[in-house]
């Protein structure tokens, strides 16, 4: 695999080995030993799945505290815009994000450590999402940022009229009133 660091730092984004031929493709899209060199180490302990169809945004969430997440993305079917926005208060990109197009097709990766929010926004009729994450889901902890927050500034493909989100992210906070980690 190749291990590619973004300008957010802990932000990587991973692209397999494909091997093709007549019958298909094989790819290894998790090796924890290779994982753990490259990154360091995270301990996966529960794989999620999501099915969207095409302006569907979930996002962007995360959970506070100790049990806030790192999530593995990748996308099965379909193509997605992923991003994620640092809430490290003490990082040097605190409040800025990063954006890469996940798809079946790229067969990438995106790895987001603990103390970001995270979303992606479908691109495609329909997509198949998939994510491994490092801590349960919390819903007490549970929180979400305004996808379209004028101090984000984050470049969606889509227009917000033709975009499907849930109650909870058309009312998610102001970047400047999220809590933030230390």
């Amino acid at each position: 695999m190749n291990y590619i660091q973004t300008e957010i730092d802990g932000v990587w984004v991973i692209e397999p080995k494909v091997f093709s031929d007549a019958r298909g493709y094989f790819m290894e899209a998790f090796k924890e030993e290779e994982f753990q060199r490259e990154i360091g180490p995270v301990h996966f302990v529960q794989d999620n799945e999501s099915k969207s169809t095409f302006g569907v945004l979930r996002g962007l969430h995360y959970q506070r505290g100790a049990m806030s997440q790192a999530k593995l993305v990748r996308v099965l079917q379909g193509r997605v815009l992923d991003v994620a926005v640092d809430l490290r208060r003490q990082s040097p990109t605190f409040g800025r994000y990063v954006s890469v197009e996940l798809s079946a097709d790229n067969k990438r990766q995106l790895f987001i450590p603990r103390g970001m929010a995270h979303g992606f926004l479908v691109l495609s009729d329909e997509a198949i999402f998939t994510y491994k994450v490092d801590n349960v889901y919390a819903p007490q902890a549970e929180a979400s940022i305004r996808f379209d927050d004028p101090d984000l500034g984050i470049d969606w493909p889509v227009a917000p009229e033709q975009m499907l989100l849930s109650d909870k992210d058309l009312h998610g906070t102001a970047f400047k009133n999220a809590e933030y980690f230390d």
